[in-house]
């Protein structure tokens, strides 16, 4: 604890010292994406970056994670005095209709949102963000359906076939990023509730999973951590690389999903991240993580990830792309679970999107049981390996003012292991319809290296918005 409170000290106190040091000295507006004399750190706020350091500050995804720097975010931006304000989001209205006798059919939403302020305080850049879903309400039964996905718990029992919805508070959160030098930045990221620093970007914010409405089925191998307690990051970033390390409480949210839970800090992760080019990017990390799973307290987890990210921008589009492996051992029984992802998805015409996952993930004896109690004395073991093959389509419409609404469907089929066929059959497959809304992408700002335009709102009351294009 006493870490935990030096390194919010140095967060939060450090840059409001600085900047008193500083007042009384005559300096110029800071206008983000321009540099201008006097104005230190100025070329790290950009809407669009151009280089490493720059898409480390635009925190653009939940906790310290970076996509590629070409990679697009629609967003709203707005300024207000010395601040800019952003806000992005992504939500889905679908119907779930699934085969086989553990499948179920659901209407239900997924969906979050996601509110940021960012500007130059002393020698560096201040942001702070708010994430928050409602998929506690969205969500009925706290959970919804997706086959052979397994992980947490509802109304006491292990949740079997089906996702839990993210709690209502996602991230709370305030980072400071200190400019070294030219090629050199130092970070603190300090959050209530958070992401450390493991895994690729969690799902729900990846390009290459925009448009894909539910979970992956190894999320709980790969990315569950994107929703952790009392968070606290330090990272150092040098020209194409970074490396970064966090400490955070390491159990998983309990199944009550409006409040936020507290615990000690207890669990610690790694993680490398390097982008030697403005389409690609790559990491590899690691952690120790306390009593993730409340069903199996004595337990602790370590865990292992390494992804590679490819993005591809064209006119009128985008391709991207990911590839994930994750590996969770158990520390208590030295049982291991690995997962293996590939998604792709492409933007093209303007308005049309096609994607695919395609999944490898271990499965355990507890998904035979269901959703029943466990019996006294069960131990988690490996059964085999289920294979999930997704594909979709959407398209954008005209349906309400200023969000960019979609009509799409995705179908996944799935390749199951012999030791699960007489539970799930041979062929068990899932369609999904829905409805998607975000920020809109016909009232931008499109910023590029030669040129700058600016379409404002017909609404003059309403903030423009920008999606960030290379």
């Amino acid at each position: 604890m006493k870490l935990f409170r030096r390194l919010l000290f140095t967060i939060l106190i450090f840059p409001v010292m600085t900047l008193a040091q500083q007042r009384g000295q005559q300096r110029q507006p800071c206008m983000p994406g321009m540099s201008m004399p006097g104005c230190e750190g100025a070329d790290l706020m950009v809407m669009q970056p151009q280089n490493f350091l720059q898409e480390v500050v635009r925190h653009a995804t939940s906790g310290t994670s970076v996509e590629p720097i070409s990679t697009p975010v629609p967003m709203l931006m707005s300024r207000k005095g010395r601040w800019m304000l952003m806000f992005h989001a992504n939500v889905f209205v679908l119907d779930e209709q699934q085969s086989s006798v553990r499948g179920a059919d659901r209407f239900f939403s997924t969906n979050w949102f996601m509110g940021m302020a960012q500007r130059k305080l002393g020698p560096g850049v201040f942001t702070s963000r708010v994430m928050v879903s409602f998929e506690p309400a969205t969500v009925t039964d706290r959970r919804y359906p997706l086959l052979f996905q397994q992980g947490e718990t509802a109304f006491g029992s292990p949740i079997a076939d089906g996702q839990h919805p993210h709690d209502f508070i996602m991230e709370v959160a305030a980072l400071y990023d200190l400019k070294l030098s030219e090629k050199s930045l130092l970070s603190f990221y300090f959050a209530p509730v958070g992401d450390p620093a493991i895994g690729p970007t969690g799902y729900a914010h990846r390009a290459s999973a925009f448009e894909d409405p539910v979970a992956p089925l190894g999320h709980h191998q790969e990315d569950s951590t994107h929703l952790a307690d009392d968070v606290v990051t330090l990272g150092l970033t040098y020209r194409i690389a970074r490396i970064e390390a966090s400490g955070f409480h390491g159990r998983e949210p309990d199944e009550f999903r409006w409040d936020i839970d507290q615990g000690k800090i207890d669990s610690w992760s790694t993680r490398l991240t390097t982008e030697p080019g403005k389409n690609w990017g790559a990491q590899y990390s690691y952690a120790r993580i306390k009593s993730p799973e409340a069903l199996f307290p004595s337990e602790d987890q370590e865990r292992m990830t390494a992804s590679v990210m490819y993005n591809r921008p064209f006119h009128e589009g985008n391709w991207a792309n990911t590839i994930v492996w994750g590996r969770t051992r158990s520390l208590k029984d030295n049982s291991l679970f690995n997962s293996y992802l590939f998604e792709s998805t492409m933007h093209f015409r303007a308005r049309n999107y096609v994607w695919a996952r395609i999944e490898n993930a271990e499965r355990s004896n507890e998904l035979i049981l269901g959703e029943n109690p466990l019996p006294p004395g069960f131990q988690e073991e490996p059964i085999g390996r289920v294979q999930a093959y997704t594909f979709g389509y959407d398209h954008d419409i005209e349906l309400v003012p200023h969000l960019a609404s979609a009509i799409g469907a995705q179908v996944t089929t799935y390749g199951v292991p012999n030791s699960l066929k007489a539970i799930y059959g041979s062929r068990p497959a899932g369609i999904a319809v829905f409805l998607r809304l975000r920020p809109s992408r016909e009232v931008c700002l499109r910023i590029t290296p030669d040129r700058e335009h600016r379409l404002r709102s017909p609404l003059d009351h309403l903030p423009a918005v920008h999606y960030l294009a290379p």
